[in-house]
């Protein structure tokens, strides 16, 4: 399952002035501690949009924002992990983020590995 997700940055700019209740819509505490600017702000919102597109349901009551956490590896690629109870849903097996920016814009895309759970058959 793929997802993707791009945003302009300079919408960013404007949430960061407002101050960290912006900010706390969206990200946990340890997420925002990584947030240096409107770019990586920018940035995590779309990874968080791609990694919901690639389950199937979007930001939704199936998959809130806060069933996302975005951390950083080591060498500092990001990088993320899926609330228990969509791992369990949707027997992840694999996951993995690339998150981009250039000309004012920020992208993201999320690849995840695992089985959507069974949607009930429409009856004709």
């Amino acid at each position: 399952m793929v997802g993707i997700d791009i945003i302009e940055i300079k919408r960013f700019q404007k949430f960061l002035e407002r101050g960290r209740k912006a900010l706390e819509k969206y990200l946990d505490e340890d997420e925002i501690t990584l947030v240096k600017n409107a770019q990586s702000a920018a940035g995590f919102f779309a990874a968080k949009e791609a990694v919901s597109k690639a389950l199937g349901v979007g930001i939704s009551k199936e998959c809130g924002f806060f069933d996302i956490k975005i951390y950083k590896l080591p060498n500092g690629a990001p990088a993320f992990t899926l609330s228990s109870r969509l791992i369990e849903s949707y027997k992840i097996t694999s996951l993995s983020l690339s998150i981009s920016h250039d000309g004012g814009f920020a992208i993201a895309a999320a690849m995840i590995e695992g089985k959507p759970p069974q949607k009930p058959k429409l009856s004709h």
